[in-house]
């Protein structure tokens, strides 16, 4: 066996493959190949740099090192969805093809044996196997009938290279999902494929259900608005107090002339003169708001 090397490991599946007949199982897996041969080149991956195993209803795609993991994410994320977009517009409903696709990374060896294909071995190989048979994966591309794929990455690729957003790469469409599988639980992450941002997490949704919401406003049926809490009725006043009766009947006086008045008067409202000079007549009686 030959010493293992860290490499990207990129997996698809087709949905509901063994349902199809073999007819049409034949034309999926050629246009699987044809998908993966598009992609890897928008990614600029060489024939020299990849190495493929067949699956019968997918791929396992192991690349090489100094492949650049963004130039690849984004060749998932837009020129995958676009092929498979263009093959379902021409295909019958029985040659429909839905894709399940996992990528991560970790150490992969090669052990080829004489007369046998395949051979490659390792437990970060294993574990994203895991992941793309996962249910939490399955279930996902199921809730998204108008799309063609989902996409799920390791915890490491999301660590490395998702969640530093680099071009093209949105981390925010990435939900955190947590595989079980046979030895504990597998951390991933599920790209949101129609481009809405990710669930905010179970803090985030208790505290918006906890914020309260707009007051209701009365009906315009007549309902009646709700009635002030005690202490607000408490609180409010008039805006100016009543005068006693005396005082709006006390008496006024108007001057007309040259009178001289000393002294001063208080009756309700003072009105009075003190030590100064009045032209004109002085009239004494009537009351407040009277005509001269």
């Amino acid at each position: 066996m030959r010493e293992p090397v860290n490499r990207t490991i990129l997996l698809l599946d087709i949905e509901k493959f063994s349902r199809r007949d073999d007819v049409v199982q034949a034309v999926l897996r050629r246009r699987l190949n044809h998908l993966v041969d598009r992609t890897l080149e928008a990614a600029g991956v060489e024939p020299t740099q990849q190495y493929r195993e067949d699956r019968g209803d997918g791929l396992i795609v192991l690349l090489s090192g100094d492949v650049a993991k963004t130039a690849l994410l984004r060749a998932l994320l837009t020129t995958a969805p676009d092929l498979l977009h263009e093959h379902n517009l021409l295909a019958s409903d029985s040659a429909q093809m839905r894709l399940r696709m996992v990528l991560a990374s970790g150490e992969v060896a090669h052990d080829p044996h004489a007369r046998t294909t395949g051979g490659i071995v390792g437990h970060d190989l294993n574990q994203a196997c895991r992941l793309l048979d996962a249910d939490v994966l399955r279930a996902a591309l199921a809730a998204r009938p108008r799309e063609h794929a989902v996409l799920a990455v390791s915890a490491p690729v999301y660590e490395g290279i998702v969640r530093h957003g680099h071009r093209g790469v949105r981390p925010e469409l990435f939900r955190p999902a947590d595989v079980e599988v046979k030895d504990g639980v597998l951390a991933a992450w599920i790209h949101q494929g129609d481009g809405q941002p990710a669930d905010p997490g179970p803090a985030r949704a208790a505290e918006t259900a906890a914020a309260p919401g707009p007051v209701p406003r009365p009906s315009s049926a007549g309902a009646a608005p709700p009635s002030p809490e005690p202490e607000a009725k408490a609180k409010a006043k008039p805006e100016r107090e009543p005068e006693p009766e005396a005082a709006r009947s006390a008496p006024v006086f108007h001057f007309h002339g040259n009178p001289v008045v000393h002294g001063s008067f208080v009756a309700g409202n003072q009105h009075g003169v003190s030590g100064g000079t009045v032209h004109g007549d002085v009239v004494l009686g009537g009351t407040e708001g009277s005509p001269a």
